[in-house]
């Protein structure tokens, strides 16, 4: 029974990191510009003026941006894409889930998921982990938004979460068949 619990817990909170990569990838908030009457907030999509008569407008960006930008894209994009295959993996390999009979490929399917976590997390902490790099003197008027506090939490919980699923896996008992065993009564 504490074995279906746990991993229910890991599947619920990678699907909350899973989120918070969403929501760091989508968000217009990675940059925020202030100047006298106008305040620009940058993100890896969409560019969005604000009027100091609180009108904003938001477009796309242009083509020609930095390569940087596509990099940050590209890494977070594979972030998330990495991030859904290891939670359905973790799901479907979990014990709460009848789609696997075979206790040995239930192992192996968390494992995966478990390092495909952590991949996952470490590519969303990267373009993260660049921009703030960038960005850490600041420039008058310039500073980090939203999305680049948003990316920290959610690429380390997704690291974290694949770090416990690899150690608990490779924790547990392998010849009896059983997922978790340190969470097992014991006298």
């Amino acid at each position: 029974m504490a074995s279906k619990v746990v991993q229910l817990v890991f599947v619920v909170l990678g699907a909350i990191g899973l989120m918070g990569a969403i929501i760091c990838c989508a968000l217009p908030e990675w940059i925020v510009g202030h100047s006298e009457d106008m305040e620009v907030h940058i993100g890896l999509w969409k560019v969005c003026p604000k009027h100091s008569s609180g009108l904003q407008i938001c477009g796309t960006r242009n083509t020609y941006e930095s390569s940087e930008f596509h990099a940050f894209r590209a890494l977070t994009v594979i972030s998330c894409m990495l991030g859904v295959l290891s939670l359905l993996l973790m799901f479907f390999g979990s014990d709460f889930t009848p789609y696997v009979q075979n206790q040995d490929n239930k192992s192996k399917m968390i494992l995966a998921a478990g390092v495909g976590l952590m991949l996952a997390g470490l590519l969303l902490i990267t373009p993260v982990s660049w921009i703030s790099y960038d960005f850490r003197n600041g420039i008058e008027g310039i500073k980090l938004g939203a999305s680049v506090y948003i990316g920290f939490l959610s690429g380390l919980m997704l690291m974290l979460i694949g770090g416990g699923l690899c150690y608990v896996i490779r924790s547990g008992s392998s010849s009896s068949g059983a997922i978790i065993s340190i969470f097992s009564n014991r006298a």
